[in-house]
Formats: structure tokens, C-alpha cells, sequence
């Protein structure tokens, strides 16, 4: 029903505006009143002067629809019923009637089942498949739609006077709108399905979950019983609201609250750069390089080029493959596409070859474990371990143009185009650890999980920094369950709710931030589940982004849904406790969440062959971002060897060079970067010096053997 609801909320909303914003709109209104006023006129006129009822019907008929269409009629009782009621339900029929056998096509080829006890929506769609031949607009069966709410009961049903009940298009409308809507939260489900299935079919039986639940929390120090689970969450919380209590005198020069009880947060001070510029006076001395030279070093490195081949398995039978391999990369990965690629690249090289490397060479898989290789390389080298840890990532979408007709691509009312997201999750260390496409309008938070558990790399991220869309209730319930921190930067946090233990404490300084209080109940009476989804998930049974899917919107019927949101709101009142408690958090978050933002810049300037993703296949897409993030993961290692040579240099020549500068220190300079010119791959050169440098030997000697950095 998504062609047909926005649409109609649009047209709703044009009439519905107020006089002075929209007045040809309220004008037009008018007319149609006008226009239906006189023909009710008519009408009265009729009756009053014919006295046969079949000459009174004929009649009425002729001036109502002298070309026998009614629908313009219809057209305009729904604009007028929808401005009086401020009501868009009955525009949807206009927007939704074009494609209505398809939907009564796909209602009757797929197996429909509930996912709890109430199945009144799956009769009634039985009731539409019934009566979905019928021309008239009502029909006898009395449905049974105590699902639906009460502005699409009034269409549906006959409010007075006599003849069949139900309104046969109203029914479907409701119908149809009702199974989108059960679909997304998984109130309904799809037999034979993939992302509809009912997730409970993929979970772990519990007698497997109780062979693994005590070693799974005593390692992530979670009590394995329910009552000593809400025991510890209660003290947590407890805790938290305490130490904000006691400490709010102190915190006068950073926060304060006001006195409708909303906390005032100054804006923090962001950490001051040392007056060295060390990144200045390395940028000076980074050598010029272009990216084909770039990706020629890094293979004398690494020979990350073997990870592909035939998708077989068998030794690559194409001449000089791993020159081959290096130029698909760039052709894809700067979105330059086969053919423009071979009309500027000075190789013999054509575009078939280059397609033909990418389509039975080249999977996501491959790409997944050469773009793994070069992180964990990256992550021995000395530099980066100023940055960060890598045990810290941040979470982030960015929007890329597409074609419009294809599954992946929406409106994204952010960016105000059409498009899909880019989701990220990037390392403090300030390398990309996770990348996937999704259409506009997916919460992102529902990957936040996923992007951690899929990285594989020897360096385990355990905290997640995101901004409104990497965060909701459910998200922060199974986070928490999983052992991961969930500490995004949240607009408009001060409209969220925040939970007292229960609704007797009482706080002197923070009582007016607590509007609401946990049901402990609600949670251990589902922490079986709860704990059940949480092993499933760790043990790969079902995918994280479906199960969140449905568990991170909002279902009436499904409990297990109330529970992990009363989780969540424990976990996220503990987190926003302690946000508005420490500055030095809210630096943190700040400034990780900046380190995505500027990654996917740099990410993208590489994409400089168009902007637009030009395949409209699934795979394909998901191969671009990947591609593409594959040649910024070269550039990052590229840039950290010479940033880390160059410092080498200058120590060498007397200049003191203190850590905290490192610190500041950034791998994204693009300046010594060339994009443009004579594209020719150097591959059968002599490998620089510096790749038989111990300093650099030593690293990849490490990740071969295995060691963890």
C-alpha cells in the first residue's frame, strides 16, 4: 500500500491546508461543493415534478452520469469528506484502484498466517477474496473489522438506513492497508518467505538456549536467572539516577535545569588541536601519488588480488588477472562503469573484459574478505593505534543517487530525492569496518547489530556511537542483551521519556526529568524470550536486521515486542542519565560521530565517475559500495604508511613530535591524491622501498601469522 497511502495523504493535505496557504486549492473545494449542491437541486426538481419512479430513476441517472461514469462524482463526495473530516482515507481509492488486481493476485497466490491468537484481518481478507469479483460497492457480509480504527470503520460499515453492510472498496482498502502495516511489525507473516517469515521459526530451541546461557552470561557479566536479571537492571538504574542526583550542584557550569524540569546542556568545548599543526607540516611532505599507483603498492604489499577468481574456485585462466582485478576495482569502485574506464585507461584492456572480471570474478564475498585483509593490516600498523582502539565504531547513513525503478531506491525525505542509504559503521581508528545499501525510510538502527557481528575481524567492536536513526527502544534492549554499548547522539532527546526505578523514588535535584516508571513485571515475565532472541542472534540463526525489523516497530499484539521496548527504555534512561552527566561523553560521541561523516565525504570523492550508481541489479548495487570502499581502505593504508614515514623523517631530523599531536593526526588528506590524468596501471614495476622496511614487514608478517593486534 505504499503507492497508494502518500499519495493520498499529499492530496489530503492540499486540501486541508489553511485558507491563506492554500487558496486556489480551498477554491477548487468550493467549486465541487458548488458543482454537487446544484446537482442535488436537480434531483430535488426531478422528484418534484415526475411522479413514474422508473421516469424518476432514468432521470436522475441522466443528470448524475449522462456519459455513465460516476467515478468523477465519487472523486469529489471523497475530497469533500476528507477536508470536513480531516480524514485522507477516502482519497486512497483514486491512487489505489490501478493496481488492485495485482494486490488481489498476490493476496491469493501466498500463504497468509498470524503470529498470534487474533485472526479477525485474515478473515476478513477471506471476506475480499470472496466478494473481489463483484461490481457493486456493497455487499452482504457482515465483517468482522474490530482490527481497524474508528475513521476506517465509518467507511466501511453502514452508519443508517437500510441495505448490505459493508462497503466492498472500503473493506479492501482497510484490508490491504492493515496486512502492510502487520507485515512490517510481524504481527503477520508469509509461509515459504525470507524477510516475512515468522521469525520465531528461526530461533534456537530453548533446551539449546539452557546449554549455553551460563557461560553466555557469565561472560557478559548477566545474572542467568529473571529475578536476579530485573535485580541488577534495578540497581543500575537506581545507581545512575543517584549519581546524576548527587552530582547536579557541581555540573552548574555545563548543565543545569530549567524549571519545567528539561535539562539545559551548554554547548561542550570541543578539544583544542595542539598549536604544533603537525597534520600541516606532514601534509607538506606526503608524496603525490594517483590511485592506480596507490593500488599497485598495496598489491606488492599484500597480493590481496588472490581473494578473487573464478566464483568456481579454480585458478584464474585470464591473463595478467591480478592487473585485471586492480583495474575492475577502479573501473567500479570510482563509479566510472566498464565502458568509460577502457575509453581513458592506457592499457588494452576493453570494456567486456572489464565486465567479465567483475560479473565471474569478482562476488560480495571476495570483495568482503580483500577489503577484510587490508583492515587487519591496517590495524597492526603503529599509527592507528593513536587514533583509536578499534574496539569504538561509529554508526552512519549517507545518500547515494540511483535509478528510480528498482527495489532498493526511495524518497528520502532527508535529502529531499530519490535514492538509497549508504550504512556505515566506521572505527575510531577511522577505518570503514562494515558497509551495506538500504532503502530510505529503514530505521537504520536495525543494522546497528548486524554491522558488529559481520565485520569478522580479529579486533571485536563491543561500543556503537550513532546519531537518531542508530537508536530506538528495542535496538538498545537487544544491544544491552548482546553485550554491546549503544551510545548514539540523539536529536530531540529531550522529548524522549525518562523512567524512575518506580514510581514511589523520589530525587532532589532531578525529580522533574522522570515522567514515567518500568513495569519489572513486563520484563521478567518475557526474560525467557528475551534471552532465547538474544542466543539466537549470537549464534547466526536469524538475522538480526529481521528481527528488528519487527521488533523495533510498534505491535499491539506481540509482547515480546512490549518487553524488549521496557528493556530498551531502562538502558536508554541509564544512557541519557549519564549523557547529560559527562561532558567528557558527550565529546566522545561528538567527535566519533564526526569521524563517519568525514569518511563518507572521502569515500565519496573517489566516486568521481558520476553520481549516480548506475545497475539496477541488487547484488550489483550492494558490489559498488563495496568497491568503492575497497579503494578508500587502500588510500587509508597508503596515506597512514607515508604519514608514518614522513614522521620517521622528521624525528630523524631533530623535531620533537609529542603524542597528543598524533592523536589529532587524520588519514583522509586527499590533496596529495591524483583523481584525474593519464590512468595507467604501473604493476610490473619495482616495488618501493619502503614495503621491505621492517617497520611495515613487521605488520604484515603479524597477519599472517595471526597475531591480534
Amino acid at each position: 500500500m505504499w503507492f497508494a497511502t502518500p499519495s493520498s495523504q499529499w492530496t489530503f493535505t492540499t486540501y486541508s491546508l489553511p485558507v491563506y496557504r492554500r487558496t486556489q486549492n480551498l477554491d477548487l473545494l468550493i467549486d465541487q461543493i458548488e458543482d454537487l449542491v446544484v446537482l442535488l437541486d436537480g434531483v430535488v426538481d426531478i422528484l418534484a415534478d415526475e411522479a413514474d419512479e422508473t421516469a424518476i430513476a432514468k432521470a436522475i441517472r441522466q443528470l448524475l452520469a449522462p456519459s455513465g461514469n460516476l467515478e468523477p462524482l465519487r472523486e469529489s463526495c471523497a475530497a469533500i469528506r476528507a477536508y470536513s473530516g480531516r480524514n485522507y482515507l477516502p482519497l486512497l481509492w483514486k491512487h489505489f484502484k490501478a493496481h488492485r488486481s495485482v494486490m488481489i493476485r498476490l493476496a491469493s497466490a501466498l500463504e497468509w498466517n498470524s503470529t498470534s491468537q487474533v485472526h479477525t484481518l485474515l478473515d476478513a481478507l477471506t471476506n475480499v477474496l470472496e466478494n473481489e469479483s463483484k461490481h457493486r460497492e456493497w455487499i452482504d457480509a457482515d465483517v468482522d473489522i474490530s482490527f481497524a480504527s474508528g475513521r476506517w470503520r465509518k467507511l466501511v460499515r453502514r452508519s443508517h438506513g437500510d441495505g448490505p453492510p459493508t462497503n466492498r472498496r472500503y473493506l479492501e482498502l482497510c484490508v490491504f492497508s492493515y496486512m502492510a502495516e502487520e507485515l512490517r511489525v510481524g504481527d503477520l507473516c508469509v509461509s515459504g518467505s525470507d524477510a516475512y517469515a515468522d521469525y520465531r521459526d528461526h530461533l534456537l530451541p530453548w533446551r539449546q538456549c539452557e546449554q549455553l546461557l551460563l557461560d553466555y552470561c557469565a561472560k557478559l557479566n548477566l545474572p542467568a536467572d529473571a529475578s536476579g536479571f530485573i535485580a541488577q537492571l534495578r540497581q543500575w538504574l537506581t545507581d545512575a539516577a543517584k549519581r546524576l542526583d548527587d552530582a547536579l550542584p557541581g555540573l552548574a557550569g555545563h548543565v543545569t535545569i530549567d524549571a519545567k524540569g528539561k535539562p539545559v546542556l551548554h554547548k561542550p568545548v570541543a578539544k583544542e588541536i595542539p598549536a604544533s599543526a603537525l597534520q600541516e607540516r606532514i601534509n607538506a611532505r606526503l608524496p603525490t601519488r594517483n590511485v592506480l599507483d596507490i593500488f599497485a603498492n598495496i598489491e606488492h604489499w599484500t597480493h590481496f588480488t588472490r581473494h578473487f577468481g573464478p566464483l568456481s574456485g579454480s585458478d584464474p585462466q585470464i591473463k595478467d588477472a591480478s592487473e585485471r582485478y586492480l583495474l575492475t576495482i577502479f573501473a567500479m569502485g570510482c563509479n566510472l562503469g566498464p565502458t568509460q574506464a577502457a575509453r581513458h585507461l592506457d592499457s588494452d584492456v576493453t570494456a567486456h573484459m572489464l565486465s567479465f572480471a567483475n560479473h565471474r570474478h569478482i562476488s560480495l564475498e571476495k570483495l568482503e574478505t580483500a577489503q577484510r585483509e587490508l583492515i587487519e593490516l591496517y590495524l597492526r600498523l603503529d599509527l592507528p593505534k593513536h587514533w583509536g582502539d578499534g574496539k569504538t565504531v561509529a554508526a552512519d547513513g549517507t545518500q547515494y543517487d540511483f535509478y528510480d525503478n528498482n527495489l532498493l531506491v526511495g524518497y528520502h525525505f532527508r535529502y529531499r530525492k530519490m535514492g538509497a542509504v549508504a550504512y556505515r559503521h566506521v572505527g575510531n581508528n577511522y577505518i570503514a569496518t562494515f558497509r551495506h545499501f538500504i532503502p530510505p525510510g529503514i530505521w537504520e538502527a536495525i543494522y546497528v547489530i548486524e554491522g558488529l557481528m559481520k565485520a569478522g575481524l580479529s579486533v571485536q567492536a563491543d561500543t556503537v556511537h550513532a546519531d537518531t536513526q542508530g537508536q530506538s527502544a528495542a535496538v538498545f534492549a537487544f544491544t544491552h542483551l548482546l553485550g554491546i554499548k549503544l551510545m548514539p547522539r540523539i536529536r530531540n532527546w529531550k522529548d524522549l521519556v525518562l523512567y524512575r526505578p518506580n514510581s514511589k523514588t523520589k530525587y532532589k535535584h532531578i525529580d522533574k526529568l522522570f515522567t514515567g516508571s518500568i513495569d519489572w513485571v513486563l520484563i521478567e515475565r518475557h526474560w525467557q524470550e528475551l534471552m532465547q532472541v538474544a542466543l539466537s542472534i549470537q549464534a547466526g540463526t536469524i538475522s538480526s536486521p529481521l528481527l528488528l525489523r519487527r521488533l523495533g516497530s510498534e505491535s499491539r499484539k506481540n509482547r515480546l515486542y512490549l518487553a524488549a521496548r521496557e528493556l530498551g527504555n531502562v538502558v536508554r534512561t541509564v544512557y541519557l542519565l549519564e549523557w547529560i552527566g559527562s561532558r567528557e561523553l558527550r565529546q566522545d560521541v561528538t567527535a566519533n560521530t564526526n569521524k563517519i561523516e568525514s569518511y563518507n565525504g572521502f569515500a565519496k570523492w573517489f566516486s568521481f565517475g558520476g553520481d549516480v550508481i548506475p545497475v539496477n541489479d541488487p547484488e550489483e548495487q550492494q558490489k559498488r559500495l563495496r568497491y568503492n570502499d575497497l579503494i578508500a581502505s587502500a588510500v587509508i593504508l597508503q596515506n597512514t604508511v607515508d604519514m608514518m614515514r614522513v614522521l620517521r623523517d622528521m624525528v630523524a631530523e631533530g623535531e620533537k613530535i609529542q603524542l597528543e599531536d598524533i592523536e589529532f593526526l587524520c588519514p583522509y588528506p586527499t590533496h596529495n591524491v591524483r583523481r584525474f590524468g593519464r590512468y595507467k596501471l604501473h604493476l610490473y614495476r619495482r616495488p618501493e622501498d619502503w614495503i621491505h622496511d621492517p617497520l611495515f614487514g613487521r605488520a604484515i608478517h603479524d597477519q599472517y601469522a595471526g597475531h591480534v593486534p
